[in-house]
């Protein structure tokens, strides 16, 4: 009985379920890690520029109105005080305006710094310009006028860029701080949907590993208990678990067939046995026996009908064997030893026999009925078809693993064309040679097709049956042992 294996489209492996599993989990996370860490350096880093702004602006000198103009004062009024005009103040103060404008962003801020710059600038040149001043009071007008207005500016606007600048920086805190509690607000909220899903897919997941684990399970309980009807194989998502559940199936099918064949072999067994068995009681044969003791008896041959009636009661006993199926070589040579000496008393000097089985071969093992119909078919169809005395010879011969059962007769013999019949009818089964038919069948179902029954014969020569079985130890339960 063939099984359908589910020919679906390709069903994942669990490692590629469990690297899905592993993408569900990290990815997510990853990202959410990824934006946070991303938001926070961008955030650290603007901090940490108008931080360093500010800091860099607080260096700016606080007395540098008050220096600049008492050195141009003295400059101008040329003071033994005089220590020549401030260029390095003014130089300093534009160099840390010019620092500051690269590393700003704030408009207000951009605007303070810009002026810083350029009024140090203008201040540079203002102070060239007193050297030009040829009267005291020339010079203390240009001082007044420009110098110290200048100066003025230059501190103011610095003052307002740090003002900006701190405004920027207290925002950006307040904005960082927001920022933080909708970063962790929001990376709750994912985490929980992140788990979610998570949590949903591992469930998923198990259960499509599980579910077709516990049908399987399932179809395992209902095999024990004896079910080996194929059944459709479970549908799995993980491939593997799928091609247990295919391969499981093609094997309770296999399994379930060869079921169904050995019951089928055993009917064919146990019908040719009980063929061989009702062959052994045939009318005709007991009849014969009967009516040959009956004479025996009338011509007060006391002893040899004794005899005969106890070959007659041990062919029997035999035959039946408590029902056993197997019996030891000895015991079927016991039983064809009696019906021989039934025969030989039947046909008086028209038949002789001689049975040779080793006894070191007496514990093997051999199906019951296996020599008797043999030597039936060489007294009918040889001894008794011809007018001289016939012999048959019954002997076994041990060839290691296998035992050799022989039967030959110097019976009339058969021609080639009869032969041939009589081979085909014993491998097709057929109606005719009915005796080596059954034997051979019987032989091929317990032990296999290298074991069976061959004939030859030569037409007025005689025949040769032989029957090869292996070389088992007998068990007296009946049970073949190796």
């Amino acid at each position: 009985m063939s099984v359908e294996v589910t020919n679906k489209k390709q069903k994942p492996s669990m490692s590629v379920m469990l690297r899905r599993l592993i993408v569900v989990i990290f990815v997510p996370m990853s990202i959410v890690i990824a934006v946070l860490i991303g938001l926070l350096c961008w955030n650290a880093f603007q901090y940490r520029t108008i931080l360093h702004n500010v800091t860099a602006a607080s260096a700016f000198n606080q007395d540098f109105k008050s220096d600049v103009d008492l050195k141009m004062f003295y400059y101008v009024s040329d003071s033994a005080y005089a220590d020549g005009k401030p260029t390095e103040e003014v130089e300093k103060a534009r160099e840390l305006a010019e620092r500051l404008l690269e590393q700003t962003t704030e408009k207000d801020s951009i605007d303070s710094i810009e002026s810083v710059r350029d009024l140090c600038i203008t201040l540079e040149t203002r102070m060239e310009e007193v050297d030009n001043a040829e009267t005291y009071d020339e010079g203390m007008t240009q001082l007044e006028n420009n110098i110290y207005i200048l100066t003025d500016l230059i501190q103011t606007y610095m003052y307002d860029y740090l003002y900006y600048e701190s405004v920027h920086l207290s925002e950006l805190q307040e904005e960082i701080t927001t920022q933080v509690e909708y970063i962790l607000i929001g990376t709750v909220a994912l985490f929980i949907i992140v788990v979610f899903l998570i949590i949903f897919y591992v469930a998923k997941t198990t259960e499509a590993i599980t579910s077709p684990l516990t049908k399987l399970a399932g179809r395992v309980n209902d095999i024990t208990k004896g079910d080996f009807e194929p059944k459709t194989p479970v549908d799995a998502a993980p491939a593997e678990i799928q091609t247990l559940s295919d391969g499981f199936e093609e094997m309770v099918g296999k399994l379930n067939t060869l079921i169904q064949e050995n019951k089928r072999a055993e009917r064919r067994k146990r019908h040719a046995e009980l063929e061989l068995l009702q062959a052994q009681i045939n009318p005709h044969f007991l009849y014969n026996t009967l009516d040959t003791i009956i004479w025996l008896i009338e011509a007060d041959k006391k002893e040899e009908s004794i005899k005969m009636v106890s070959d007659l009661s041990d062919f029997f006993r035999f035959c039946l064997s408590r029902g056993k199926d197997i019996i030891s070589l000895q015991e079927e040579e016991k039983h064809v030893l009696s019906y021989l000496a039934i025969q030989k008393t039947r046909y008086q000097d028209r038949m002789d026999y001689q049975v040779n089985i080793p006894e070191s071969l007496y514990g093997y093992s051999v199906p019951k009925l296996t020599l008797q119909p043999l030597v039936e078919n060489s007294i009918y169809h040889g001894i008794k078809l011809q007018r001289e005395k016939g012999s048959i010879k019954v002997e076994a011969v041990d060839l290691d693993d296998r035992i050799e059962l022989v039967v030959k007769d110097n019976g009339a013999g058969m021609t080639e064309e009869r032969l041939q019949e009589m081979r085909a009818a014993i491998v097709n089964g057929e109606k005719i040679g009915f005796g080596l038919r059954t034997v051979h069948e019987r032989m091929q179902l317990l032990f296999g097709e290298e074991y069976g029954l061959t004939i030859s014969s030569t037409e007025g020569v005689g025949t040769t049956i032989t029957v090869v079985i292996p070389k088992q130890k007998h068990d007296e339960k009946g049970i073949i042992n190796v």
